[in-house]
């Protein structure tokens, strides 16, 4: 008996998010997969659920089994009985599970497409631990990025004490951080989230002499993880190629001496060949002799040099000069977003070209003191591949970051859309125009319930006297003609409402759309208070009845809260 209580026990906390019977719309499905007189939904029926409904194509009857086994009632255990299949109240938990994710939880884009084919999931600065001017410098936040499924990491390398070198933000109040500290810990982590090839964008202010201690160091943490060519590649390799591969990519030493002598003719310049965000900043002690003469030796070490596997555009003094195609070399070009700003007006067409071969880094202005984020659509419809992101913060556009990067598998690469990548007849890449195209898909929402608020909040979180009074509203977010609102009607007094409303998404480029999922308790005299969001790519939705977790507005999971809602793409 006691192992009876043990297993009604754990039964019980691991279906604690629904403790409400199923709504009317569940247990209708529940019958129409199932005969009037059963009780029970047989392994056979719930395959034809799965397949027909869910549209699991490849699911067989093992994997019918497999939920049957796992979500049958646990009265069953303790009378020994036989279990034939699901009750309507186990197949309502399954439905109301992790199992039963909107999305796919594997890496299923093609990978063997060269490196400029995919969006990279970027952080910027990423060893900050909080705002840009006086935060600490650490290892710790490189070790979140990377847990999190972050491919690119940024550091910024500057001269310490004793021949030393640290990480730091230039010219502010930060505190250092030891090179090899950062090193070591990014070697720990670096495919602890996917094995798909880390970048490091190093940001260098070092000395010649500097410069081949840090080469130095890099061998010897990295080892044979480092990859970087023989000679200049016309084309980057595939993540496919590179798994389990470090690469190094900043600005080859000898043009930190071409940067210099055109530091002061160009200092208002807003287009750089590097990724600095600091306007002419190329080095240190710009005024010390001994610095020149440093300077005038960084071309003469190859040490340093082949360890580049993605180099940065040379200096460059314009628009026009700056997205030039060079058929023979792969580089990266780095923008601040408010040059992407001004680019994307003249220069559309000539980024996405760009970016069809090449690597683009789009970075927050030098104004966001407080770690805040920018829109990242307008990099991504234009096919810039590492939209830089501070990685400290909260709010919006970061929620709209790690929900994009939530698609194939949560490995921080996800394939560009077709049009970004492809030419006509013509040799003519896609104008950017996205009000030009067709409707290519609907997208039909059914928003069914919610549960799990009274697990993760207090009883009087949202009002003293009385249960909450919940509504969900969904935005559509892409390209500016996708773009769309919606909401449900709000539920009173209830900690588990039912909306059962439907709404429908027009949608041009499904490839580049997320749709927000926003949970709010309704408030008449104040502000509508949080209570969950999440940001899900739609083109990676999985079809059929599907469970959705919300996050807090820190971006972590909630332990309970979830949305049941249903998902179709109607064809045009």
């Amino acid at each position: 008996m006691a192992t009876n209580y043990r297993v009604c026990f754990c039964y019980l906390r691991r279906f604690r998010s629904v403790t409400t019977g199923p709504p009317e719309s569940i247990k209708a499905l529940f019958r129409a997969y199932t005969s009037d007189d059963q009780t029970t939904m047989s392994p056979d029926q719930l395959l034809r659920f799965l397949t027909e409904f869910q549209g699991m194509k490849h699911a067989n009857l093992e994997t019918a089994r497999e939920i049957v086994n796992q979500f049958r009632d646990f009265r069953f255990y303790i009378r020994g009985g036989h279990v034939r299949g699901l009750s309507v109240d186990s197949f309502f938990r399954y439905l109301f599970s992790d199992h039963n994710s909107p999305l796919n939880p594997s890496v299923h884009h093609d990978m063997d497409r060269p490196l400029s084919h995919y969006f990279i999931y970027t952080g910027h600065n990423s060893y900050l631990t909080g705002n840009q001017l006086s935060s600490d410098c650490s290892d710790v936040p490189i070790i979140n990025a990377l847990r999190s499924g972050v491919r690119v990491i940024e550091l910024d390398l500057w001269p310490a004490a004793k021949d030393n070198i640290c990480v730091r933000h230039g010219r502010t109040m930060t505190v250092p951080v030891e090179l090899i500290k950062c090193l070591t810990s990014i070697r720990q982590y670096a495919f602890y989230a996917s094995e798909y090839p880390l970048i490091i964008t190093l940001e260098d202010h070092l000395t010649a002499k500097l410069q081949i201690k840090v080469a130095k160091m890099i061998h010897e943490t990295f080892g044979e993880m480092l990859y970087f060519p023989e000679k200049s590649l016309d084309e980057l390799p595939s993540p496919e190629y590179l798994k389990k591969r470090i690469l190094i990519s900043t600005k080859p030493p000898k043009e930190y001496l071409e940067a210099k002598s055109n530091e002061n003719e160009n200092k208002n310049d807003w287009v750089r060949g590097d990724d600095s965000e600091d306007e002419g900043q190329w080095g240190t002690n710009t005024n010390s002799e001994d610095f020149e003469e440093n300077e005038k030796k960084r071309h003469k070490h190859p040490e340093y040099k082949r360890l580049i596997a993605i180099p940065v555009k040379k200096k460059i003094v314009s628009l026009k000069e700056a997205f030039k195609i060079d058929p023979k070399n792969v580089t990266r070009l780095s923008l601040s977003e408010e040059a992407l700003e001004k680019a994307v007006v003249l220069h559309g067409t000539e980024i996405v070209r760009f970016t069809q071969r090449n690597i683009l880094r789009i970075y927050p202005k030098g104004t966001r003191f407080t770690s805040s984020n920018y829109n990242p659509l307008l990099g991504w419809t234009h096919g810039a591949q590492m939209v830089a992101f501070n990685l400290q913060g909260h709010g919006k556009s970061l929620r709209t970051m790690q929900g994009m990067f939530r698609c194939n598998g949560g490995c921080g690469y996800f394939k560009k859309p077709d049009i970004l990548l492809n030419k006509d007849l013509n040799g003519l890449v896609f104008n950017y125009n996205f009000s030009l195209l067709p409707v290519k898909t609907n997208l039909k929402v059914r928003v069914i319930m919610g549960d799990g608020w009274r697990f993760d909040y207090s009883r009087t979180h949202f009002d003293n006297y009385s249960p909450p009074d919940f509504f969900t509203k969904l935005e559509m977010i892409g390209v500016a003609v996708d773009k769309m609102k919606k909401k449900t009607k709000a539920i009173e007094d209830n900690w588990a409402p039912v909306w059962d409303e439907e709404f429908i998404f027009p949608l041009r480029v499904p490839e580049l759309a997320l749709l927000r999922i926003k949970s709010r308790e309704y408030d008449v005299s104040e502000k509508n208070d949080f209570s969950g969001e999440t940001c899900i790519p739609v083109s990676e939705l999985r079809t059929g009845i599907r469970a959705v977790p919300l996050f807090n507005n820190k971006g972590l999971k909630l332990n309970s809260v979830k949305i049941l809602m249903e998902f179709k793409f109607l064809q045009i």
